[in-house]
């Protein structure tokens, strides 16, 4: 039973101890997220590229590393107190049991000071783990500083570019602005010329607007009567079309009636159309022998015209030689008559033998005996 009451004397005691030292290492880890918070936000309230800024970033470095050295002997001091604590209690107590009992007390003591020195070194672990964060955090906001600062000068630059382009500007527009005031000066003595012209323009044109409307009246009265005219002609071309209108019934009715008779006459017909239906290979036969006729018929005919222009040809020749005919007698007359007959035989034979060879012997012996009476009568 005396056992069971140390032991349970001994765990609510270590159980303070580690509860205080968690906690003195909880409100450090706290203070410094919130260093490490408040550093990046007041650097980035703080313009880049001032010397200020470059000093406070030096501070929070020694700040951060006063944090962790502090949190570091905090720690040390308390073990070391909670192990003269533990010192104290094993004397006090081995004065007053046995060996044995005090062995086994110095024993748990023992294990509670390895638990809280073990929680000590987790606890330094992490603060270097959040120091190591730190100080990548530190790097990273110098880096940021310097491009910062980069970028400041350029807008530094950029602002003076700016500045001098628009001195520059403001020269070019005060230019501007006396030219445009000088433009805008004749410009108004322009434009009060051009009114005073518009005013005139205007009066001329008042004047013409007057003219314009007496001719507008007198051209409205002249519409008027040949509107009146128009509408009497179109009235009159209106009868004319009804009358016609007219007519054209009349006509419609006789047409009516004769389609009306037409139909009659073809119900008649319709009767014979069948039989000539009927009849209708007949005619076909007929149709074809007649076409065979008129191609004969044309082959007839042309052959009558090459035949007529032969006997056309034959013609011009007999001319020819009845021609030649006179002359000889002509000559004949001229000389003896025993002579002149012989030659005219000799001549009459040769003339009988060409038309013989042109195969027309009856017109030549026509002609012949025509000579041949005339011969005679004279």
């Amino acid at each position: 039973m005396p056992g069971t009451e140390v032991k349970h004397r001994k765990g609510k005691s270590a159980l303070p101890q580690d509860g205080k030292t968690n906690g003195t290492s909880e409100p450090s880890l706290r203070s410094e997220g919130k260093t490490a918070a408040a550093g990046p936000s007041e650097e980035k309230q703080q313009p880049a590229g001032d010397p200020a800024r470059l000093g406070s970033s030096v501070d929070l470095k020694t700040a951060v590393s006063l944090l962790s050295l502090t949190a570091c002997l905090l720690l040390a001091w308390q073990n070391n107190s909670v192990l003269s604590v533990c010192e104290c209690n094993q004397h006090s107590r081995a004065t007053a049991k046995t060996p044995s009992f005090l062995l086994w007390v110095q024993l748990e003591a023992s294990e509670d000071h390895l638990k809280g020195a073990i929680s000590t070194v987790t606890a330094v672990v992490r603060l270097e783990k959040d120091i190591t964060s730190l100080n990548a955090a530190v790097m990273t906001m110098q880096e940021d500083q310097e491009a910062s600062s980069l970028r400041l000068q350029k807008v530094n630059d950029r602002f003076l570019n700016v500045t001098e382009a628009w001195q520059e500007g403001l020269g070019v527009v005060t230019d501007e602005l006396a030219k445009l005031r000088s433009e805008s000066r004749s410009v108004h003595v322009r434009v009060t010329e051009q009114v005073n012209d518009a005013e005139g323009r205007l009066r001329a044109l008042s004047e013409r607007l007057e003219e314009v409307e007496d001719g507008t009246r007198r051209n409205a009265r002249l519409l008027e009567r040949t509107e009146e005219e128009d509408a009497k002609r179109v009235q009159s071309h209106l009868d004319w079309n009804t009358g016609q209108v007219g007519r054209l019934q009349e006509q419609l009715k006789q047409l009516s009636r004769n389609d009306v008779e037409l139909w009659e006459k073809l119900v008649e017909t319709e009767p014979r159309a069948k039989e000539c239906e009927t009849q209708l290979p007949i005619v076909e036969d007929a149709v074809r022998a007649i076409l065979r006729l008129g191609a004969d018929l044309s082959s007839t005919e042309r052959r009558i015209e090459e035949l007529t222009l032969q006997v056309l040809g034959t013609e011009d020749s007999m001319l020819k030689a009845l021609a030649e005919i006179l002359e000889l007698r002509q000559a004949l007359d001229d000389l003896q008559l025993g002579n002149s007959v012989k030659k005219v035989d000799n001549e009459l034979e040769v003339v009988y033998l060409g038309t013989v060879l042109l195969g027309d012997k009856n017109i030549l012996k026509q002609y012949i005996n025509r000579g041949i009476t005339q011969e005679e009568c004279e």
